[in-house]
C-alpha cells in the first residue's frame, strides 16, 4: 500500500512507471498535496513544534535534542498520539 500525498517529487516519471508496473499488488491512496486533517503525524509534529517556538539555537544540536526529548515524552503518552489519529476521523481497524 502506498499513501501518496502528491508532493511534486512524487509526480516524477520513474515513480509513475513504478506504480503502473506494480499495479497487480500495489494499492495507491492519493491524498491532496497538503492534508493535515488526514495525516495523524501532522498532529504529532504540531505538538513537537509547539515546544520549539521560543528555542534559540546556534546550531542543530539543541534543536535535535529538544525534538528527541519531546518525541520521547509523547512515546509515553499513547493517548495523546491516539488523539492525533482520532482527529483525522480515520480508523486503524476499518
Amino acid at each position: 500500500m502506498l499513501v501518496w500525498d502528491n508532493v511534486r517529487i512524487h509526480l516524477t516519471a520513474p515513480l509513475r512507471e513504478f506504480i503502473a508496473g506494480n499495479a497487480d499488488w500495489l494499492t495507491v491512496f492519493q491524498l491532496p498535496t497538503y492534508a493535515p486533517d488526514l495525516n495523524p503525524q501532522e498532529g504529532v509534529w504540531y505538538l513537537v513544534k509547539r515546544d520549539l517556538g521560543n528555542l534559540a539555537a546556534a546550531d542543530l544540536g539543541p534543536i535535535t535534542q529538544a525534538v528527541e526529548r519531546k518525541l520521547k515524552m509523547l512515546q509515553y503518552r499513547p493517548r495523546v498520539i491516539d488523539g492525533c489519529l482520532t482527529s483525522t476521523g480515520l480508523d486503524l481497524y476499518d
